[in-house]
């Protein structure tokens, strides 16, 4: 299991992200759960809750594109996409987050959102982040 960077290797990468936040893509997700444990780790310190918000709207040119795969109905994938990014920055804010804090795992993930206002919507991602380490024959 490869845990969430900390400490200085995690903020000199966030240098070079746009918004000081690095993607995590796929390595960091082992190490984030929505259970409140992690099988073979045990937990040595909580450090509190952690979140990642998103604020994202579509564009007229987007709305107009959806508006005509509307009309043939099925998975309309300019707002499924746009969704996914949401999610995605929303989490790995979450991880960045954890990881500024010093923990190097999260626990009890969730999402969650909520429309702003008409065709604007927030993607909070939240969760508990925890320090852990490998668990010994004899704990």
């Amino acid at each position: 299991m490869t845990l969430i960077p900390t400490g200085q290797h995690a903020q000199a990468k966030t240098a070079h992200h746009p918004g000081g936040y690095m993607p995590h893509h796929g390595h960091a997700n082992a190490s984030v759960t929505t259970a409140f444990t992690l099988p073979g780790f045990r937990i040595v310190k909580n450090v509190g809750v952690v979140r990642g918000i998103i604020v994202r709207s579509r564009s007229v040119v987007g709305n107009f594109a959806a508006s005509i795969q509307s009309l043939f109905g099925g998975n309309i994938t300019i707002y499924s996409q746009l969704c996914e990014r949401a999610r995605e920055d929303a989490f790995n804010q979450m991880v960045m987050h954890a990881s500024e804090l010093g923990a190097n795992a999260i626990i009890g993930a969730r999402y969650d959102a909520t429309e702003v206002m008409a065709g604007i919507t927030e993607v909070l991602a939240y969760g508990t982040a925890v320090i852990v380490e490998p668990e010994t024959a004899g704990s």
